[in-house]
């Protein structure tokens, strides 16, 4: 599995353009799986539903299966933040992860990058940016910057920078 990251402030886009880079990727045949990381409390149970009173009546890990799909929801109940690397582990092997949030971890990200936000550029503090996706031109950058709207560059870009999982891993697990 090779992984690949979106990185940027909340609001810059990075799930827009990811739901418009997936079609672009699969089409070339490769499979994608995806990993957001989230900031706040979230819930993928619907209230009323079985598997959201199991898990509120206590249980760890509610397992949901059907014909088309499967879902597995983990409460953490106190225990830490799993990593990203552990969180990787659990996929199933793809072509391409593509990672949205996590910007202070070390893989390859491409940033998204909207200036009315009024926030900082990541890239000057972060050498695991590979190129910026920007709503307008940046001249100060140092890396290559690609217009937030040619989604067919971007996918490009998103493919030939993504490296190898077994890579990214083994020095963290040295630590």
């Amino acid at each position: 599995m090779r992984i690949i990251g979106l990185a940027g402030w909340s609001g810059s886009g990075k799930t827009t353009l990811l739901a418009k880079a997936i079609p672009r990727i699969v089409a070339r045949g490769l499979t994608v799986s995806t990993l957001k990381h989230a900031h706040h409390d979230f819930d993928v149970d619907q209230p009323g539903k079985d598997s959201h009173t199991h898990r509120l009546a206590g249980a760890t890990e509610v397992l949901v299966g059907s014909v088309n799909r499967w879902a597995l929801v983990h409460e953490l109940r106190g225990d830490t933040e799993p990593t990203l690397w552990a969180l990787l582990a659990k996929l199933s092997p793809v072509d391409l992860v593509l990672i949205e949030g996590y910007k202070r971890e070390r893989h390859p990200k491409l940033e998204v990058y909207r200036a009315a936000l009024g926030k900082p550029l990541l890239h000057p503090d972060d050498p695991a940016i590979v190129a910026i996706a920007a709503d307008e031109p940046l001249p100060q950058a140092t890396i290559p910057v690609i217009d937030l709207d040619d989604v067919e560059r971007i996918a490009d870009l998103l493919v030939r920078h993504a490296a190898p999982l077994e890579e990214l891993r083994a020095p963290v697990e040295q630590r």
